[in-house]
């Protein structure tokens, strides 16, 4: 007897969950398939939800242990430091160089790449080898309760991962219900420093800028991540500078912005450890809430 799939919305595809019973009785269940579409297009079908997962970036393991499957993880990406819990999982390597026959020694029922850093050659040399990769993105503050949510489904833990989604949306929801200011602070934030480097208006972290009633003052280039010149910078007028690659410290981070020649050494510049800003992630509202506070205080400079 086969039961009719339920339907659910993530990445804007439709997932798909289809449970095959035995004998017409729940208790005689065989296998329990499920399927969902990628940010490729491409449907990614499981006879049982994944026993066996690989997450080729940190953000992905931090999804992953709020889908509530982290206890599936098979591996994971290096620099996967959150929870505690994934610093003890094996390693695969990263963005730049996977360990393909580690990956394959784990022996993963499914592999969890992200489309705007896993490299396209490794994502088809882990498919030709047979191993089911979901391929994602996240363009929106919303897509992180989304990619929780299909990795839930995947998983077979959608119900754990209840918890997790909801505390994201209510306090995305909580940064949303804030009061707007008309004048948005002009907002320059590095992600490196040698080649100076920023986020377009597509990047996640700019997301972040307009919710806390920003404007980031390269959101006009194409490439995700522009290399810009000292010129550049000094012609956009920054009211504040963020970042966080190029110092372990605020301290460390002003002053390096301090050292550098005026008018630029006069911009307010504050830290925001990457991993609450750079990574889509849960505690992106962490780096939001961190963003919102120093543009309000910018906003009050005005004054």
């Amino acid at each position: 007897m086969v039961f009719p799939f339920t339907a659910m919305r993530a990445f804007g595809c439709v997932i798909g969950l289809v449970l095959l019973l035995g004998g017409g009785m729940a208790s005689r269940a065989v296998a329990q398939a499920v399927q969902a579409v990628d940010d490729r297009g491409t449907i990614i079908r499981l006879t049982q939800p994944a026993q066996r997962i690989i997450a080729l970036t940190p953000h992905l393991t931090e999804l992953t242990f709020a889908a509530g499957a982290g206890a599936h993880l098979a591996g994971v990406a290096r620099f996967s430091n959150y929870p505690v819990a994934a610093t003890r999982l094996p390693v695969i390597g990263d963005a730049a160089q996977l360990d393909t026959e580690q990956i394959l020694a784990l022996r993963p029922d499914l592999v969890l790449a992200w489309k705007s850093g896993t490299p396209a050659a490794a994502v088809v040399r882990l498919e030709a080898a047979g191993l089911p990769v979901f391929v994602t993105d996240v363009a929106t503050l919303e897509d992180i309760a989304r990619g929780i949510e299909v990795i839930a489904v995947l998983a077979g833990t959608l119900e754990a991962s209840e918890r997790s989604r909801a505390e994201f949306s209510a306090g995305l929801r909580a940064l949303r219900a804030r009061p707007r200011n008309a004048d948005p602070v002009r907002v320059f934030y590095e992600i490196w420093p040698k080649p100076l480097m920023t986020v377009s208006g597509a990047h996640i972290i700019s997301k972040v800028i307009e919710l806390c009633g920003g404007v980031n003052i390269f959101g006009a280039l194409r490439p995700l991540t522009p290399e810009v010149s000292r010129e550049a910078l000094l012609a956009a007028r920054p009211e504040i500078a963020l970042g966080g690659s190029s110092a372990e410290t605020a301290s460390g981070f002003a002053a390096r912005w301090a050292a550098l020649p005026p008018p630029l050494g006069a911009v307010p510049a504050h830290h925001i450890a990457p991993d609450l800003i750079q990574r889509p992630t849960p505690r992106l509202l962490e780096g939001a809430r961190l963003v919102c506070a120093n543009l309000d205080a910018a906003r009050a400079l005005r004054r």
